[in-house]
């Protein structure tokens, strides 16, 4: 597989600019040190990186009797009237954690922009979202944000989120994310009696590289909305918190360890829904997200929390940062070609383009395969496959079975050694095995040869997929091993890196709590308010 250059909107001037394979995929953040930088970080390690870990932990201890005091009794469904003692608590918080934030080395938080009124603007939208550090705006004005219900269980912390009035999603409560939605539309439509609420639109943290898709949550109750933007200027990016890359604990290490921590909040004018956009949440999402990256200087990508998935899935197989999957994950979504992929689905695919095999289709073929009209999506993906104008379907069928099963691996490479396999003994040969590999890692090309004549000891010329799941047993990081892959060129070429950590669990600073999926509506997002 390999990335055609496409058309992707900036935000620079609002046109249209050539990407490829180069475009940073949006879930993997990779570091990188140079000696100097590597002896630095070693001596905050043994200086500045302790004082600032214990005084960050006594300045959270210290809050904690303020939000306790300022907690007790209070309804989660009604908001008390603001009297003087819960001004001075808020006042209290508001400077207990901003100390804490200065002794993580954020001195100074650069503010622009005025931000409005919660009866101006009940909601805010905060994008990108990086890291756990976006929490600094959420402290700073004591805005609601959305979490899940879990959090208010854990000790201290709990207390104190308890405190900023948030909106609890229950992950047990199956009818949540209806119930979630209204409670956002029953603040917002307070007239400015409950704080404002501060989303994260994106859902997931990414790296920053751009706009990922917005969930429409923050945008169905239709009222004004202001964009807040969160840049983190730093000449290395200890922040970001992605679900390939540094841990929690490895980025808040290594953050500390710098002498100073740039951030910078920008408030953008309110943004007011057109009657349209009240009807199409998508679209005003869509909407405001343009607003965003122009400003932030960003392009937009619909990518979205499903796409995290290929990004968290571990094993022999794991996808290198430069796959073209994430891609052609974002385009079958579009088209709808995800919807009701069940394994009996997938089977009969497989089924289907084994009788094709020899078979290779231009792009209108592919088209009428796929049953869809030829369009910019259907051609997209035409493109990622296609070697001299023409390609296998059997390729399409693998990457459609790794973004629809992303952990089952597996059973991707039996049912691609089904529609490549001889009839007679069911193996393949060296060149089907790179055309699967490279397929079901989403790359342009690998090198097999070594990895072949190992898997093949009798020199026999062909394996089975019995002979791939040895190996794969007694080998099971045979793609590293035998240097199957070939590694984009790195601009930092003279550095080491820092070994990648895939994280465990969500790592967005909000809970999801859309009531849809985001590939509803994408007729919307090609449309623009005037």
């Amino acid at each position: 597989m390999r990335f055609a250059y496409r058309k992707l909107h900036t935000a620079e001037d609002g046109e249209d600019s050539e990407v490829s394979s180069h475009f940073k995929n949006p879930f993997v953040h990779e570091l990188r040190f140079t000696p100097l930088q590597k002896l630095k970080i070693a001596v905050m390690t043994v200086t500045l990186f302790p004082v600032r870990l214990l005084f960050a932990a006594f300045m959270m201890l210290l809050a904690w009797p303020f939000a306790f005091v300022a907690t007790v009794g209070c309804s989660e469904d009604a908001v008390e009237p603001l009297c003087w003692w819960r001004w001075l608590v808020d006042l209290a918080l508001k400077a207990i954690m901003r100390a804490m934030w200065f002794s993580g080395g954020f001195h100074w938080v650069c503010v622009k922009g005025r931000p409005a009124l919660p009866s101006e603007a009940p909601i805010l939208t905060m994008a990108p979202h990086s890291s756990y550090f976006d929490a600094i705006p959420v402290t700073m004005t004591m805005a609601s944000i959305v979490m899940k219900a879990e959090s208010k269980n854990i000790p201290v912390w709990g207390t104190l989120v308890k405190f900023i009035r948030p909106v609890f999603v229950s992950r047990s409560d199956q009818d949540s994310r209806r119930k979630t939605v209204e409670e956002i539309r029953r603040r917002a439509c307070s007239a400015g009696d409950w704080p404002q609420i501060m989303i994260f639109p994106e859902g997931t943290c990414t790296n920053r590289s751009c706009l990922i898709s917005f969930k429409p949550g923050a945008f169905i109750p239709g009222v004004p909305v202001q964009p807040v933007l969160l840049r983190y200027p730093n000449e290395m990016d200890t922040i970001s918190w992605t679900w390939q890359g540094p841990g929690a604990f490895k980025i808040l290490w290594l953050t500390l360890c710098q002498l100073h921590n740039f951030v910078e909040i920008e408030y953008l004018p309110t943004y007011t829904p057109s009657e349209e956009e009240k009807r199409d949440p998508a679209l005003f999402a869509n909407n405001v997200r343009r607003i965003m990256a122009k400003a932030l200087g960003l392009p937009i990508m619909d990518y979205s929390f499903e796409d995290c998935q290929l990004a968290m899935a571990k094993g022999p197989l794991r996808l290198p940062r430069h796959t073209c999957l994430l891609e052609f994950s974002r385009l079958v979504r579009r088209l709808g070609l995800k919807t009701g992929v069940t394994d009996e689905v997938l089977y009969e695919e497989a089924t289907r383009a084994r009788k094709m095999s020899g078979t290779r289709l231009d792009a209108e073929g592919f088209a009428q395969y796929i049953n869809q009209p030829m369009n910019e999506a259907v051609q997209d993906i035409f493109s990622l496959f296609k070697e001299h104008g023409e390609m296998d379907v059997r390729e399409y069928v693998i990457a459609l079975s790794v973004v629809c099963r992303p952990f089952r691996y597996l059973e991707t490479i039996k049912l691609a050694f089904r529609m490549f396999e001889a009839q007679e003994d069911g193996a393949v040969v060296e060149d089907e095995l790179a055309v699967i590999l490279k397929t079901a890692l989403g790359v342009g090309d690998v090198t097999v040869s070594d990895l072949f004549r190992a898997i093949d000891c009798q020199d026999k010329g062909k394996i089975t997929f019995d002979d791939f799941f040895r190996f794969m047993e007694k080998c099971p990081d045979f793609v590293k091993q035998y240097h199957c892959l070939h590694e984009q060129a790195s601009h930092h070429s003279t550095e080491s890196t820092l070994p990648l950590e895939s994280q465990s669990s969500t790592n967005g600073f909000c809970a999801d709590f859309s009531p849809c999926d985001t590939n509803t509506h994408y007729a919307s997002h090609s449309k623009k308010q005037d």
